[in-house]
């Protein structure tokens, strides 16, 4: 059972320092496409990592609604989440408007990419992109309690 109209900035505070986030966009047979992607949510909006040259960027173009889901716990009674839904917008890294959002990308996921981390990320993506969400409806889930 999910519970509609979740305080954005309760649902940020929770699940913001999560590794990743399940994106979920449609493919041009409307077919769903789902992937964990790392990600930053500023109070704005969320702002998801993304290749430039994949599927997720392709299906976010031709359109752009997705659904975003994020959850904490492991054993049935500890799993709690939220579901975003939004309609995603691209930018690529380079854009002015990433300035922000990005150097809180790199704060975020500097732990994980130690060392030569980042270099190898820059050799292994060419195109880094971002799908910005701006929720338009937060949805929870809380086995614990019921709901």
């Amino acid at each position: 059972m999910q519970v509609p109209d979740v305080d954005a900035a309760a649902a940020r505070r929770m699940f913001a320092s999560l590794p990743t986030m399940a994106v979920a966009t449609l493919a041009p047979d409307g077919s769903p496409h789902v992937v964990p992607l790392w990600f930053v949510w500023p109070e704005d909006a969320v702002y998801l990592s993304v290749r430039r040259e994949g599927r997720t960027w392709a299906n976010a173009g031709a359109d752009p609604r997705v659904a975003l889901t994020v959850d904490v716990g492991r054993s049935w009674i500890e799993l709690a989440g939220i579901e975003v839904i939004g309609r995603a917008e691209r930018l690529p890294a380079e854009h002015a408007e990433m300035r922000k959002p990005i150097s809180a990308w790199h704060e975020k996921y500097r732990p994980l990419l130690s060392a030569n981390g980042f270099a190898r990320l820059a050799e292994e993506i060419r195109g880094l992109g971002f799908l910005r969400v701006v929720p338009d409806r937060i949805s929870a889930w809380d086995h614990a309690r019921g709901g």
